[in-house]
């Protein structure tokens, strides 16, 4: 489901070394009509690219983007699924595609080199608009849907140990040490913005014994099962409502903000800036509660992420269909 980060990055390098997922794409032939965006057809003549990264929520984001941009009057070609951050951010970097929902997390630290995230949502958003236009990059005004880690735990759990927040957890790692056992990715397991800051952030000292990596999936059934007390999860999955997982507050703002915002390809949005007007209504109403229930329809019921996001977009009025 989860955008992979670091490791990622190298997949995404392979990708566009093979030109797989950048070569192929179809268009997109929604019969959508403008409803409360696109009217008028701003964006009618226009020829546009939307690209996306491979897991579920991307896969919605793009569809959306698209959808969005195909109600305005453009001719759209769907170029979502690609394998990897870098792969993704480099189409749209050198025009092979012209827009996606990239976050901004991973723009300020993975892609842009730098080590310590901005706490504040918005600045950490005006750092990166500010700081990309020379890498031919322009980013749109942010949604409030921030796709970050945290911890969770089930509900037998919440009620046998009550703990709400992160300090709570590094409290009763202290207090009672075998209590405290955690499920994580093994990128989590070894980022500075994961286990190992996180831990030295709340003072934690979490015995290696307590600690098992797996993949991301069967981390959120084994914290349902209780198999670990806490589980790594991202705050904007679906699973986390569907399981009735309980989700610790990160109290000191340690995780960084992956606000998702859309970015576009700078020569295309001066070609183009009609994109802008279109996407901006849509983007005002993703958030976390929205996201969680979008991704469950596919990660929990199997539905296919296109047909997600434009059922959303029509129930939302954003579009028409005949």
């Amino acid at each position: 489901m989860r955008r992979t980060r670091a490791h990622a990055a190298l997949a995404g390098v392979l990708v566009l070394a093979s030109a797989c997922g950048l070569t192929s794409g179809s268009p997109m032939t929604d019969d959508v009509k403008p409803g409360t965006i696109g009217r008028g057809e701003p964006l009618k003549g226009a020829s546009l690219t939307v690209a996306s990264k491979e897991f579920t929520e991307q896969l919605i984001l793009g569809a959306i983007m698209g959808i969005a941009f195909q109600a305005a009057g453009a001719q759209v070609l769907d170029r979502t699924g690609i394998q990897g951050s870098i792969g993704a951010r480099e189409a749209v970097k050198n025009g092979d595609a012209d827009a996606m929902y990239e976050y901004t997390g991973t723009a300020w630290i993975t892609y842009l080199g730098n080590s310590e995230p901005i706490p504040d949502p918005m600045k950490q958003w005006q750092a990166v608009h500010d700081a990309d236009p020379k890498n031919g990059v322009t980013w749109l005004p942010p949604s409030t849907l921030n796709n970050t880690y945290a911890l969770a735990m089930n509900q037998a759990n919440f009620k046998k140990y009550g703990t709400k927040t992160l300090s709570d957890v590094a409290a009763l790692s202290k207090s009672d040490p075998s209590a405290v056992t955690l499920c994580v990715e093994s990128e989590f397991a070894n980022r500075a913005d994961g286990l190992p800051g996180m831990e030295k952030a709340y003072g934690m000292d979490i015995p290696a014994k307590n600690i098992t990596q797996m993949d991301t999936g069967i981390i959120y059934t084994q914290v349902a099962k209780g198999s670990c007390t806490y589980g790594e999860v991202f705050t904007t999955d679906g699973r986390i409502k569907s399981m009735n997982l309980e989700v610790m507050q990160d109290d000191k703002k340690f995780f960084p903000n992956y606000n998702a915002a859309p970015v576009i390809n700078s020569k295309a949005l001066k070609k183009y800036p009609q994109m802008a007007e279109v996407i901006e209504p849509v983007t005002k109403r993703l958030n976390n509660t929205v996201a969680q229930e979008l991704n469950a329809k596919v990660d929990v019921q199997g539905q296919d992420p296109h047909e997600v996001a434009l059922d959303w977009m029509t129930s939302e009025g954003f579009v028409t269909q005949d």
